[in-house]
């Protein structure tokens, strides 16, 4: 039997973090179930984050979902969509009784069709979408979500000749029906050079988690020149590529004081900054307050039981344990 796991690996990251293993052969990099199949680290109460993609179809229970310190209260009348990129920081709060589907896979799985990869992280951006309930004695929701991610389910179980490609079709209808629910909102269509840079500037800017310490680097790594790229992002968003670099910098360094048990030093070298005390003038600037006091904040906001004392456990997840 072929295994597919979700495990945790230690070393690099100061999070948990977690990957999808899909073992060999012909087995696309995409796994999918119940909460109950994965096991207990699918609503795990601690903040962690993944190498892959997650789409989160929630068809009940209650409790909250945080990702990347936002705070979303499950509505236990509407199912709800949201979706996990890589990198970003999530844990489930006092959650109990979750029901519903996990989609996981990795950029591999996007080869066939690139596109989507813009089509997730627009609605990574929204992170969570109340669903419009079925009309009565439906059940699902009226926008068809849960009948694709069934039907998504059944093609994966049965792994009929092309499932694989079959699954991809899913995927991208999926991604185009939650675009179109209210508050989700779907990339620009925007055509041309210019648009292309902004947007792979967009995609590497959170691959990177703000790392690169210029707006240089990034254009470099673009092979575009600096002027250009400010051309091109302040086109297409409103913003410098400056701006966005250090909103990019500012919130993987709140992912850090509130994720890990790293020191302030520490997490200032992991977004760039060689001098601490410049970070934490930059922190102060771009938050209003210092990091020490950030992380004071928000450690007295967390209800008592979702600290990170979990970051060195090792064990792993395997949808196999679903009941059949």
């Amino acid at each position: 039997m072929t295994s597919r796991t979700l495990g945790r690996t230690p070393p690099a990251d100061p999070l948990p973090l977690h990957r999808l293993h899909v073992a060999p052969p012909q087995v696309p990099p995409f796994a999918m179930g119940s909460f109950d199949a994965f096991g207990p680290d699918a609503r795990a109460g601690y903040p962690h984050r993944h190498t892959f993609y997650e789409v989160v179809y929630v068809t009940g229970g209650a409790g909250a979902h945080v990702i990347d310190l936002v705070r979303r209260p499950l509505d236990l009348h509407l199912p709800h969509l949201c979706v996990i990129l890589p990198g970003q920081v999530h844990y489930w709060e006092r959650a109990s009784g979750l029901r519903g589907e996990l989609l996981l896979f990795g950029e591999d799985f996007l080869l066939a069709r690139p596109g989507d990869r813009e089509l997730l992280h627009a609605l990574g951006e929204r992170q969570w979408l109340r669903l419009p309930a079925a009309p009565s004695g439906g059940g699902g929701d009226a926008a068809g979500i849960g009948s694709l991610v069934r039907a998504m389910g059944a093609e994966f179980t049965a792994k009929a000749d092309g499932y694989a490609s079959v699954l991809e079709a899913y995927l991208h209808i999926l991604l185009v029906r939650a675009l179109r629910l209210p508050g989700a909102r779907r990339p620009d269509p925007a055509l041309g050079r210019a648009a292309e840079v902004a947007r792979d500037f967009g995609l590497l800017l959170a691959a990177t988690t703000g790392a690169e310490r210029s707006v240089g680097a990034y254009a470099a790594r673009l092979g575009v020149s600096v002027g250009y790229l400010n051309e091109a992002v302040k086109q297409a968003t409103g913003r410098t590529p400056g701006e966005l670099l250090r909103a990019a910098r500012t919130l993987e360094a709140k992912r850090l004081l509130t994720g890990s048990d790293l020191g302030v030093g520490q997490v200032a070298r992991r977004v760039g900054f060689t001098d601490p005390a410049y970070f934490c003038r930059f922190f102060r600037r771009e938050t209003g307050v210092s990091p020490g006091d950030f992380r004071r904040r928000a450690a007295t906001a967390r209800p008592a039981g979702n600290g990170n004392h979990h970051v060195h456990r090792t064990e792993s997840i395997d949808p196999r344990r679903s009941p059949s």
